[in-house]
């Protein structure tokens, strides 16, 4: 995930670079589901896994910089300094949420990730911003409702798997709130955020791949690996899409908007909890859990629905969007 540039209202975006903008992040963000599924069911340490990740974006970033593809600046105390704790929660967040892959089915996962904005509107109303709208209330508690209903109706049921899918929310949550606050991203580019929090990634996942034992087992896996021409085509793609779902995040957000992310997250909910029941989830059908799973949709539906609405009956104004879903 990565937070969102200030944005100005721009009458003048082509409808057709917006289109574009909001497929290819709902296309990427789908697409990464099921890629991270793919490589963790042969590959189950996540944390080398999102390591790769973050190496592969920062060498790429770096060496686009060198040869001059890019603009972006070098690396600077200061504004590392004011991003590493947001790199922290962000990649404690995604490190969770990969974890949770490892025994939560995707329509599962996706539904559980969907209580990140009760969790939002909980910290937001503690933290002194005042009670958010009926409709929004009551569509993120249908939207916890549902994850109840489908829980009950989940054969393949991991209480470790569950544990690291709410884990992950509640550290997306604090991850959002803190970029909230401390305004990281004045001033840097998409790519530049990028590069920091890929960067500032590296030691701290290091340390947790080396504290968990996934180090050295992940590398003689690895190799061992390598001589499956399927393994490495899927290891690949998820390295290069955890770079595209962070840029198409970025590039949705600000020719369209905040909002118009978070709807096409919820859309992409939608057809990825669908195909999850056909491809890698394993599922086994109940109707308690298919019932649970509908109703946690509605209730993503409903949410996006009600946050247009506030969204349209405001006037327009220069406006600070963080982007609030991942993986």
């Amino acid at each position: 995930m990565v937070p969102a540039m200030d944005r100005r209202l721009d009458t003048d975006t082509s409808p057709y670079l917006s289109l574009f903008a909001a497929l290819s992040y709902g296309i990427a963000s789908m697409a990464m589901v099921f890629i991270n599924k793919a490589v963790l069911m042969q590959y189950a340490h996540s944390m080398t896994l999102l390591t790769y990740q973050q190496v592969a974006t920062a060498l790429l970033i770096h060496c686009g910089r060198v040869m001059g593809y890019t603009k972006a600046k070098g690396p600077n105390l200061e504004t590392a300094k004011k991003l590493i704790l947001v790199s922290l929660f962000y990649n404690a967040n995604v490190a969770s949420a990969l974890a949770s892959l490892k025994g939560v089915n995707i329509p599962m996962y996706i539904a559980i990730k969907r209580l990140t904005p009760l969790a939002v509107l909980v910290v937001g109303f503690l933290s002194g911003k005042g009670r958010p709208s009926s409709q929004v209330t009551l569509s993120v508690l249908l939207t916890a409702a549902g994850v109840l209903i489908a829980a009950l109706g989940d054969f393949a049921f991991d209480l470790v798997g569950y544990g690291m899918a709410l884990t992950s929310v509640f550290f997306q949550t604090m991850y959002l709130v803190l970029v909230e606050k401390s305004g990281a991203d004045d001033g840097l580019s998409s790519i530049e955020i990028m590069f920091y929090n890929s960067f500032l990634s590296v030691p701290f996942l290091l340390f947790l791949i080396i504290a968990t034992g996934e180090f050295p087992n992940s590398l003689a896996l690895l190799l061992a690996k390598s001589t499956s021409l399927s393994f490495l085509v899927i290891l690949l793609l998820s390295l290069v899409m955890g770079i595209v779902l962070n840029y198409t995040m970025f590039l949705c957000t600000i020719v369209n908007s905040a909002l118009t992310t978070t709807i096409v997250g919820v859309l992409k909910g939608v057809g990825s909890t669908t195909l999850g029941f056909i491809f890698l989830g394993g599922v086994e059908v109940h109707a308690l859990n298919v019932t649970g799973l509908v109703i946690n949709t509605m209730g993503g539906v409903w949410y996006s629905y009600a946050k247009y609405q506030q969204k349209k009956n405001k006037p327009p104004k220069l406006t600070s969007d963080v982007e609030s879903h991942r993986k």
